[in-house]
C-alpha cells in the first residue's frame, strides 16, 4: 500500500509534469508562477519541517515506516 511520503513524491512529479506541459504550450507565465509556488513550499518544508500537503496526505494514507529496521 502507498504511504504518505511516497504519495507526496508522486504528486510532486505530477505537478512538475503539469509545469512542463504548461511550458510546452507556451504558457510561460503560469508555468513560472506554479513553479515558484512549488519552490516556496519546498523551501518552507525544508527549513521548518512544516508541509501542509503532507499533513493532508497523512489523513488519507498511512505514514511510511522506516524500512531500515525491516532487515533486523
Amino acid at each position: 500500500m502507498m504511504c504518505a511520503e511516497r504519495m507526496q513524491r508522486i504528486v510532486q512529479a505530477i505537478i512538475l509534469g503539469f509545469i512542463m506541459g504548461l511550458a510546452g504550450v507556451q504558457m510561460f507565465k503560469v508555468a513560472f508562477l506554479v513553479m515558484m509556488a512549488m519552490m516556496i513550499m519546498l523551501l518552507i518544508a525544508g527549513f521548518t519541517g512544516f508541509c501542509p500537503g503532507l499533513i493532508i496526505l497523512k489523513k488519507v494514507f498511512p505514514p511510511c515506516k522506516c524500512e531500515e529496521n525491516k532487515g533486523l
